[in-house]
């Protein structure tokens, strides 16, 4: 097991002034006191990731924690992982799945379902994403979005409504991957990656439905 701490150097003041931030934390700032120490805790395994040159080092999520708190303490309480006082997170929400992941799993070793490459390479563009990575995203989903649109022509019956919608996907896609090896991509551009992105996934779980 690994336990990472990711503090605020910013002081919360008097213990009044403590007590209500954690109340805010654990209420309507939740989501945003969680993905900012998320933000900052894959910055730091990215860097190491590259450091060591380490593929197998993984970004950290919530949803595979034994536990996530949120809390406040002295300087020295919070550099050795510990609290004045803290609050155990609830679990995060299952991610969207068309039907049980053990039920795939068994039809791809069982041999009944194949393994797409679009579908590998769209959980990275998705992983990057996520964690704040937004060119090596749109570079991933520029691979993703041409590896599906060959790959799922063999359910075009069932997809075919799916495959144009993708296609028409394609010039944005692009853009935002030539955004991305000149150096950026704007809000814009981003929101542009997602829906695609968002598209593909709808995709890919409609192909694992028909079966």
């Amino acid at each position: 097991m690994t336990r990472a701490t990711v503090i605020d150097a910013e002081p919360l003041g008097e213990l009044e002034a403590a007590d209500a931030w954690l109340a805010r934390a654990c209420g309507d700032d939740l989501a945003r006191v969680v993905g900012d120490a998320l933000f900052v805790l894959n910055q730091a395994v990215a860097g190491q990731r590259l450091a060591a040159r380490d593929p197998w080092l993984p970004d950290a999520d919530p949803a595979r924690a034994l536990v996530c708190r949120v809390g406040y303490g002295t300087g020295e309480q919070v550099a050795d992982g510990d609290w004045e006082s803290a609050r155990e997170l609830p679990p995060s929400a299952a991610r969207r799945t068309m039907f049980a992941p053990q039920e795939r799993l068994a039809a791809l070793l069982g041999g009944r379902e194949v393994a797409l490459a679009c579908e590998e390479l769209a959980l990275r563009a998705r992983g990057d994403l996520d964690h704040g990575r937004p060119r090596e995203g749109a570079l991933q989903l520029s691979v993703a979005l041409e590896a599906a649109l060959a790959e799922l022509e063999g359910w075009r019956e069932q997809l075919g409504d799916r495959l144009d919608e993708l296609a028409g996907h394609r010039p944005a896609v692009a853009a935002a991957a030539q955004a991305a090896l000149a150096g950026g991509l704007d809000d814009e551009t981003v929101e542009a990656v997602e829906a695609a992105l968002g598209r593909l996934e709808a995709a890919l779980r409609a192909r694992t439905a028909a079966g």
